[in-house]
């Protein structure tokens, strides 16, 4: 009974995720999709002004996907990237009593050098 077999060797080691992703047709709309909208609030707001812009992104998306989508949409390349779980959190309607969940997500600090900024619409 031969359920776990050999696996065979390639002679060619693997390439590495991103290199296959970058190389596939339709990549920059791959990872473009990992910037889902920019999170403006007020404390988003203040951060602007020393070049530090904040986005929700997609659950599975990586530091590196989301430099690759900043270079990709806005032309400009961060010198650092935060990444943050927003967990959800439980509500009660005052009108009904009934409990609910608020959604939850990531959002990722995106960290500009000196001078330079996007122009979020």
């Amino acid at each position: 009974m031969a359920l776990f077999g050999k696996k065979k060797k390639d002679a060619t080691p693997a390439a590495p995720q991103a290199a296959k992703i970058a190389a596939s047709p339709g990549a920059s709309a791959h990872v473009a999709s990992m910037l889902k909208n920019p999170r403006i609030t007020e404390k988003a707001t203040m951060h602007q002004a020393a070049s530090v812009y904040t986005f929700d992104v997609d659950p599975r998306a990586t530091k590196r996907d989301i430099i690759a989508a900043v270079r990709a949409v806005y032309q400009v390349t961060p010198r650092k990237v935060a990444v943050i779980t927003v967990p959800s959190k439980t509500r009660r309607s005052m009108k009904t009593g009934r409990i609910g969940a608020s959604k939850g997500g990531r959002k990722a600090y995106v960290y500009l050098a000196k001078g330079e900024t996007i122009t979020i619409a």
